[in-house]
């Protein structure tokens, strides 16, 4: 069987992620390639989309927030992801039980003796207006009802588990600041979500392995549960099987693949790219080294900002006053580093409306 090594799978993610060059799509396009982009950071899938679309203008992405055709919303990990409207409305059931456990995991002491089902019941009946309520407003509303545990633990049960909610606008529109308003998905997008699939099929799982090796592939099965959160998609993996190739990781560990998907020569050159916080081409894997050394893997869940240089985590970067600042975490060569403030200068001019292209690129650590 053939072993690709980091080099290889790093070529092979970055073609999948729109970071090896920037694709001509539309904006709904990509967000449905990319399967989704963690969103927690509301500003974050603006940066997310320039580093990976030619000539992209935020003001079509928040359109199509306000135009109903891209969401806010708790999905893979329990983590706000900005995904299609039709993606969410497939997808949300086949998360229910994941998502319900991920706040159980938490607050598990705290919702002891709560009735979830009924308090489903509530909150579906309390949401049915189609009202956007923040979730202090949902917990005053439930909680007048009956006893029950503090609001924090009851606030996510509902708003990240119980009932299926999107983000209203202006929350997520760009340049623009809002508070979380929480909307039934249902009400927001006109009708239910799908219902979930009888206990013997998993039609949407196999959807997830298909669409998730098309943007993260050649990955393991352990990667795919990363990504998604999923425990439950061995018989998916297994029912789409026979349309997968193999490969190894220098681990010795099998990776699935879609046959005709893009695995670039390891040779071809890798332009620097700018990613937002949490970006998915980093959390997206459960074995990280194909982007990210273990050194620096922390960065990847603490919200830092991160500059690809050939491919791999070289730098972090802030913005402030208009000013992008990059700091290496290793020596740049001159031509990385030229082409680092290149691309910085283009993400100040956007993150400014062009009213900035000013970079500084620090020295290396010591």
């Amino acid at each position: 069987m053939t072993v690709l090594d980091h080099r290889a799978l790093n070529r092979a993610t970055l073609a999948r992620q729109l970071l090896l060059e920037r694709a001509d799509l539309p904006v709904v396009d990509a967000v449905a390639h990319l399967c989704g982009l963690q969103a927690q950071e509301p500003q974050e899938p603006f940066v997310g989309l320039w580093s990976r679309l030619t000539a992209f203008d935020p003001a079509v992405l928040s359109d199509l927030l306000t135009r109903r055709s891209v969401v806010r919303t708790h999905l893979m990990r329990r983590t706000v992801h900005l995904v299609t409207a039709e993606d969410v409305l497939a997808w949300r059931s086949r998360h229910d039980a994941m998502l319900r456990q991920r706040v159980l995991g938490v607050y598990r002491d705290e919702l002891k003796g709560v009735d979830l089902e009924e308090l489903t019941a509530d909150a579906r009946e309390l949401m049915a207006d189609g009202e956007p309520r923040t979730a202090a407003e949902i917990v005053r509303a439930l909680a007048g009802r009956r006893p029950g545990p503090g609001p924090r633990p009851l606030g996510e049960m509902v708003v990240a588990a119980l009932v299926p909610m999107a983000q209203a606008p202006p929350r997520g529109l760009w340049r623009t600041k809002g508070g979380v308003r929480n909307v039934a998905l249902s009400s927001w997008l006109g009708r239910p979500v799908d219902p979930p699939a009888p206990e013997d099929a998993d039609p949407v799982g196999q959807v997830l392995v298909r669409r998730y090796l098309a943007a993260y592939g050649p990955a393991a099965t352990a990667d795919l549960r990363a990504w998604s959160g999923l425990a439950g998609l061995p018989g998916a993996v297994a029912a789409v099987r026979d349309e997968l190739v193999s490969f190894r990781d220098v681990r010795g560990r099998e990776l699935l693949d879609l046959p005709d998907a893009p695995r670039p020569d390891p040779d071809t050159p890798a332009p620097v790219r700018f990613l937002p916080a949490f970006d998915n081409a980093i959390l997206g894997y459960q074995d990280r080294g194909r982007i990210i050394d273990d050194a620096h893997r922390g960065l990847s869940v603490a919200g830092e900002r991160v500059v690809l240089v050939d491919g791999r985590v070289a730098a972090t970067w802030t913005v402030v006053d208009d000013v992008v600042t990059v700091e290496p975490l290793r020596a740049l060569s001159r031509a990385d580093r030229t082409a680092v403030a290149d691309q910085g200068r283009g993400l100040a001019a956007f993150l400014s409306g062009g009213d900035s292209d000013r970079v500084r690129v620090a020295a290396p650590p010591r």
